[in-house]
């Protein structure tokens, strides 16, 4: 499965440096940098220590839609208090989510908001899983290279098993589900409720692949209920 992670328009070179550095340590090798060009600073490759290939390989996009459009699976990382209604899983939670997908997905990606503002709603809304580091003291939180430190740490594993490829493996069951579902929200005139929306959304990003086969199967039921019941 690749895993490229995504750090969106970071602002000082030091702290790139700090993730590639991480990311070779835990074994991720590549590095999408949207909005920024900070990774091509000096600054960067001093940090970086021996990673300096992550950088020199690392790919710009001009957003972070951009960055996504041939991901078929994507977390990104954001303080619980900005989550609103939407599920939020730990580290350690997105590992076994991971587990799982990685059996009939072909890609996921890691998403880190810039150092001071984070990800904005609008990203967040790009994702299909928010996560966050649970910290013991009130301190706001921790700097980009050390939160992908964590993650990747968390992660590595899954750099080390090879994935079993499931017979019905479909990496874009996830994206056509969530298309499904939410032309269905706004048939049933629903859309503005965004306190479902918003729990739809992230709850479809933590279903298995067999409970996503059930729930087409679901919606294909329900749309067929509601055309016989228009023309009937």
């Amino acid at each position: 499965m690749r895993f490229p992670l995504i750090l969106v328009s970071p602002a000082r070179p030091e702290n790139v440096g700090a993730a590639a550095r991480a990311m070779k340590t835990m074994g991720f090798d590549e590095l999408r940098i949207v909005n920024s060009q900070a990774h091509l600073e000096a600054g960067a490759r001093r940090v970086a220590h021996g990673a300096g290939e992550i950088l020199e390989q690392a790919t710009h996009w001009p957003s972070l839609a951009a960055a996504l459009a041939d991901i078929d699976f994507s977390i990104a990382t954001t303080a619980r208090s900005r989550a609103k209604f939407r599920y939020y899983a730990t580290p350690q939670q997105v590992e076994s989510q991971l587990a799982e997908k990685q059996q009939w997905i072909g890609s996921a990606a890691l998403v880190f908001g810039r150092e001071d503002t984070g990800l904005t709603n609008e990203e967040l809304d790009q994702v299909d899983l928010l996560t966050g580091i649970p910290m013991a003291a009130d301190y706001p939180s921790l700097n980009l290279g050390q939160a992908v430190m964590v993650y990747c740490y968390q992660l590595s594993a899954l750099r080390q098993v090879a994935a079993v490829p499931a017979v019905t493996a479909d990496g874009q069951q996830l994206k056509a589900l969530r298309q499904r579902l939410s032309q269905l929200v706004e048939r049933l005139e629903v859309s503005d409720d965004r306190k479902l929306v918003d729990w739809l959304d992230q709850r479809l990003g933590t279903l298995q692949q067999r409970d996503t086969a059930m729930l087409h199967r679901l919606l294909h039921d329900i749309e067929k209920n509601l055309i016989d019941k228009k023309t009937g």
